[in-house]
């Protein structure tokens, strides 16, 4: 649930995208390894990307959905696949002259075929007639892409690769197509940032994750369960005051998509501890100047409310007076209530200089509230606040504007694990889950006992989860790194993360039932940086905990 009167801007309807397909011609390289894929230079007077390298590819035209009889497909092949496939062989026949068709003995198509076509005559007639069958079953589903959201021109394309047949020599139309070459995904790149090799972000993207196969046979195996690797609409943000493109699997594209819809590109992404930065018209995230192996860019310290309702501070931060009262500044000095998700020592220390600036500055006193620390915390994070919350409780900031009433609830939700006092905050109007360090961007969070417990943090977790669901939460905003969107994806890997990681250690237990936890981290761990295993070996003695809680005493204590 999103309020519009919330968002920083007004939206605009993005573009429909037009269907199109787009086919990739592999062949394996017959000295070096690896392999090359076709690509050609656009018309330098195109109106769509002139100039560009790309591979071949076009528009979905009506005839390719109607033409599904003239072509062959594979089990499990979907129509919608078969007419992208379709369309890629036309597309790829008019523009470079390859021909990926069969004749009724199972032969491929060669350059004397080729040789009786009329490229601009319609193109499934000309294969009936010569009794060739469109071999739409060679192409597999690679990827999809759909345009920036911003472009008024938009295609939703997706990319299908193909070995290119034996007997065959591309040749460009010289109208929409230029200069066919095999290149490798990695030379390509490499001319690419050299400058001599013009290519777009979808196309860059694509040849990167191709760059990782070694071979074609790779890249078929990896799409024999005819699903796309990747189906992706970039958001673009700024940094450094320059545009820069995240695809979905980046971990700044929640945020891109929280604070902008519709992809209007105005969102700065560097991270800086010295300004406020507007995540919605009544959140603002200011991130402390702490940044490092445990903390990431820093612990973000968030105002939630509005100039007329005054606003509630959730995590002030670690003792730092700087931070302290740029968070203070921010808010114009009206604070209604200062809340802790946790008592961690870059979390709840800033709440008491917070609660000072406002009694020097004559304001009305603001309740510190959060849970109190459990005796299992660590000396440094104790906490004590001014009032316990209670499951479930709501904080409400409310006023009357010109359009009327306004409200900003924030209910506390108990999400034991990380600590035993942690909590994370609904704030319900806008759905809008802060996680404290319970869910974090770029990492998973230590779960360290005894007073973390993982037992605790997966039952939280599947909490949040019924949360999400029930109150159509999307997004996650964390106390390190940017926002998360896709809120139960998010949940659902960690959860399966965890799941996989402790059947990791309960391997290395029963590998090495004698061992010590040092001995488990390197094997539960190899996938980890060696200098990062101390900080795993927290979360590994969680896992043991619960392991042993299960009942596994068959492992050796």
């Amino acid at each position: 649930m999103t309020r519009p009167s919330q968002l920083l801007r007004d939206q605009r309807a993005p573009a429909d995208p037009r269907p199109a397909a787009t086919a990739l011609l592999l062949r394996d390289r017959s000295e070096g390894g690896g392999f090359e894929v076709l690509m050609t230079r656009r018309s330098p007077t195109a109106s769509f990307l002139p100039g560009a390298y790309v591979f071949p590819g076009g528009g979905i035209d009506a005839l390719d959905a109607r033409s599904h009889a003239a072509a062959a497909r594979r089990a499990g092949q979907s129509d919608a696949h078969l007419t992208q496939a379709i369309a890629a062989i036309r597309e790829s026949f008019e523009e470079l002259g390859v021909l990926l068709a069969r004749h009724a003995d199972g032969r491929m198509a060669d350059a004397s075929d080729i040789a009786t076509f009329d490229r601009a005559a319609p193109f499934v007639a000309q294969c009936t007639a010569r009794g060739l069958t469109l071999a739409a079953d060679a192409l597999h589903a690679l990827a999809h892409w759909t345009a920036d959201r911003t472009q008024p021109k938009r295609f939703a394309t997706q990319f299908l690769v193909a070995r290119m047949p034996e007997g065959q020599t591309p040749v460009a139309d010289e109208s929409e197509q230029f200069e066919p070459q095999w290149i490798t995904p990695g030379e390509a790149l490499q001319r690419f940032a050299d400058g001599v090799f013009p290519i777009i972000f979808p196309t860059i993207k694509t040849l990167e994750k191709l760059a990782r196969f070694g071979s074609t046979d790779a890249v078929f195996a990896a799409l024999a369960h005819e699903e796309v690797l990747w189906d992706c609409c970039p958001r673009t943000g700024l940094i450094g005051g320059a545009e820069r493109r995240h695809m979905e699997d980046e971990s700044a594209y929640g945020e891109l998509a929280m604070v902008s819809p519709d992809g209007q590109v105005f969102h700065p992404l560097d991270w800086q501890t010295t300004q406020p930065v507007a995540l919605r018209r009544n959140v603002l995230r200011l991130t402390a100047p702490n940044a490092g192996v445990m903390t990431g860019p820093g612990t973000n310290s968030y105002l939630v409310g509005e100039a007329l309702t005054g606003f509630i501070a959730i995590d002030p931060g670690p003792s730092d007076p700087g931070h302290v009262r740029r968070l203070f500044d921010a808010a114009g000095g009206d604070i209604r209530h200062i809340v802790c998700t946790h008592s961690h020592a870059d979390h709840s220390p800033g709440a008491a200089l917070l609660q000072a600036l406002l009694a020097a500055a004559g304001r009305p006193a603001a309740a510190i509230r959060g849970l109190p620390s459990a005796p299992t915390a660590r000396a440094a994070s104790r906490f004590t606040p001014d009032q316990a919350l209670v499951d479930g409780e709501r904080l409400v900031l409310g006023g009357t504007g010109p359009g009327g009433p306004v409200s900003h609830t924030l209910r506390a939700i108990f999400t034991p694990g990380h600590a035993a006092n942690h909590v994370c905050f609904l704030l319900e109007e806008d759905a809008l889950l802060f996680s404290g360090d319970h869910i974090l961007n770029g990492s998973t969070t230590v779960i360290d006992p005894p007073d973390g417990n993982m037992a605790d943090y997966l039952d939280s977790l599947a909490r949040l989860d019924t949360l999400c669901a029930l109150q159509g939460v999307e997004f996650i905003l964390p106390a390190h790194g940017y926002v998360l969107g896709d809120a139960r994806r998010v949940i659902a890997r960690l959860q399966s993360h965890r799941l996989a990681r402790e059947a990791k250690v309960l391997r290395a237990m029963q590998a090495t039932p004698d061992g010590s936890p040092k001995d488990w981290v390197r094997l539960a761990y190899d996938d980890a940086p060696q200098a990062l295993w101390p900080i795993a070996e927290r979360s590994l003695l969680a896992h043991v905990e619960r392991i042993r809680a299960l009942g596994l005493r068959h492992v050796s204590n």
